[in-house]
């Protein structure tokens, strides 16, 4: 499913305001498989998928891990139909109640509710596509870019209780505090912003009933009209082995049967989308490999949070998908 692309061209402004020439940017652009002119001058249309590779490229172009967070406190106007209807709300908590409603006309991969307790209020996310919780960098753009978005239409640079994050971040964990100015939390139970009350109350200046109340139903009529989208074998395989990452990787027997499937049938649906189980196992444990050092996070930890036992077995598969081992990337050599 293909996104609004104001997202990703917020980032690019933020990367040629950090420097990068018109030729860096485009050949970021290139390696992400986005054309130009999907995001400039005029934003259109790009998949989750690029854009979450965007994010990470940028964060890695820069040398900076908190790159996206921070470009993401810098967005303003949403120009999509949620952003619209927040617009148009009463107060904030109706804002968000409003945008999680209709948040699947915008985004195929995450989803998200508004939870009152008795003491705080949270925003948590959950994916509709788990294989995306591999892009640490994309989820935390995401809540940063939200927590934007919630201020820039309450016309308040509020600050929340708390944003967690359900994935580790090693050595750069409290870099995040420090751009945002409060708590950031990572290898927490879900990803979420957690809110005072009061917040919530905060009124949106640019409160209209009457287009709200027509937006809200265009919305209801696109609704009906969405398709939901399927995810294909691979993402489906993916988000089983994340689901219980850090630890031991599931066998191939075990994601079958999470899937309702018999060995047999899942091994011929693989061949049928030519696909192999332990090549699957083998990118997305590259994949999150090389973020998380990137976090600075010990050997040994990288190794235990992609289920290996030991630091010299995850050295040896490093060096077979790499062709380097891992200390060519802490030194900047594998990207």
């Amino acid at each position: 499913m293909d996104i609004d692309a104001s997202r990703a061209a917020h980032l690019v402004k933020c990367l040629q305001e950090q420097g990068l020439s018109e030729h860096d940017v485009t050949g970021i652009l290139t390696r992400c498989g986005i054309p130009k002119k999907s995001v400039w001058p005029v934003p259109e249309k790009i998949t989750y998928l690029e854009e979450a590779e965007l994010v990470r490229a940028a964060c890695d172009a820069v040398d900076d891990v908190t790159f996206a967070a921070a470009s993401a406190l810098s967005f303003r106007e949403s120009t999509t139909i949620t952003g619209y209807i927040g617009k148009y709300s009463r107060n904030l908590g109706d804002a968000i109640e409003n945008t999680a409603r209709f948040h699947d006309l915008i985004d195929p991969a995450l989803a998200f509710n508004l939870r009152v307790s008795s003491n705080v209020a949270s925003i948590e996310i959950s994916w509709k596509d788990a294989s995306f919780g591999k892009f640490h960098r994309h989820t935390e753009y995401l809540l940063f870019l939200a927590l934007s978005r919630m201020r820039h239409l309450a016309k308040t640079g509020f600050y929340p209780l708390e944003i967690r994050f359900d994935h580790q971040a090693g050595k750069s964990a409290s870099s995040f505090s420090k751009i945002g100015g409060f708590p950031v939390v990572f290898e927490a139970e879900k990803p979420e912003i957690v809110l005072g009350h009061t917040t919530l109350e905060l009124p949106i200046p640019s409160f209209d009933p009457k287009l709200r109340d027509h937006l809200i139903a265009y919305g209801n009529r696109l609704l009906s009209e969405v398709d939901k989208p399927t995810q294909n074998l691979r993402a489906i395989i993916e988000s089983q082995i994340i689901a219980v990452l850090p630890g031991k990787v599931p066998s191939a027997e075990e994601v079958a049967g999470n899937l309702g499937l018999s060995t047999r049938t899942f091994g011929r649906r693989l061949t049928e989308s030519g696909l192999r189980y332990r090549t699957i196992v083998d990118d997305l444990r590259y994949d999150l490999a090389k973020t998380l050092i990137k976090d600075g996070m010990s050997m040994t930890e990288v190794a235990f949070s992609i289920g290996y036992a030991d630091q010299a077995a995850f050295s040896t598969a490093f060096k077979r998908w790499s062709g380097s081992p891992p200390s060519a990337s802490i030194n900047g050599q594998d990207s």
